[in-house]
């Protein structure tokens, strides 16, 4: 009777060592360094962010990158929709229309000449806790990305807006418009920083679109083109 329960606990305690090691087997490697490591998920999440510019920010530049994207579409700052109301309550509704084109223009042409400050934001980034990053929302990496670069990225940012505002004429185009409206009768002038405010939109702009790329990227299997992706965001699947 002893013998029996002898064997039937070496029985189980094998086959528990063979489904423990089943498990094991199946957890990420990476070469002879077993179960990947914060550095490796590090890279990982860089990769990840780096295809974000390369296959959804290189959209925004574009032709109507910015204007016929609805998730980063420039709309009007709240004390100028007014003067957008006002000029085509009077019939220069062309005119409206083309100040809130050019604003679109200058953040497509800025992030053209803006991009690799992204990437080198990017390279720079380091992860202190990658894992809980990755084991984190749809777009925790953005969002990390976004708190360690954006005050950085703005302040680098808002020259090449400011320049891009030339080389489109969007300078041109509102210094016309706001005159146009401060001309009518029975309205306060208007004179905001509209540098300012495209730079803050075009910057949540591709933050908006390296968010989408890293969603695809945890979400779907076909969109981790790398081994490295496959490896790593095999941990939160």
């Amino acid at each position: 009777m002893i013998r029996k329960i002898l064997v039937f606990a070496l029985i189980l305690n094998l086959t528990a060592c063979a489904e423990l090691q089943q498990v094991v087997n199946q957890l990420p490697q990476t070469g002879n360094t077993g179960v990947l490591g914060n550095d490796q998920i590090a890279m990982g999440l860089r990769q990840a962010l780096d295809l974000g510019i390369e296959k959804q920010v290189s959209k925004l530049t574009q032709v109507d990158g910015f204007y016929k994207n609805d998730l980063v579409k420039i709309l009007l700052p709240q004390e100028l929709q007014k003067v957008d109301k006002a000029l085509r309550d009077i019939g220069l509704s062309k005119l409206a229309d083309e100040g809130l084109k050019v604003l679109n223009r200058a953040a497509e042409d800025a992030v053209k000449e803006a991009t690799p400050i992204f990437v080198d934001a990017v390279k720079g980034i380091t992860f202190a806790d990658a894992k809980n990053i990755l084991l984190g929302s749809d777009n925790a990496a953005t969002q990390y990305l976004t708190g360690k670069t954006e005050t950085v990225l703005y302040n680098k940012f808002k020259p090449v807006i400011n320049n891009s505002f030339s080389k489109v004429g969007a300078d041109k185009i509102w210094s016309n418009l706001i005159n146009k409206y401060n001309s009518i009768p029975f309205t306060s002038d208007v004179n905001p920083d509209l540098t300012d405010y495209v730079t803050s939109e075009a910057l949540e702009g591709v933050y908006t679109m390296i968010a989408v790329e890293e969603k695809e990227i945890r979400t779907k299997l076909s969109s981790r083109t790398t081994d490295l992706l496959k490896k790593v965001f095999a941990l939160q699947d």
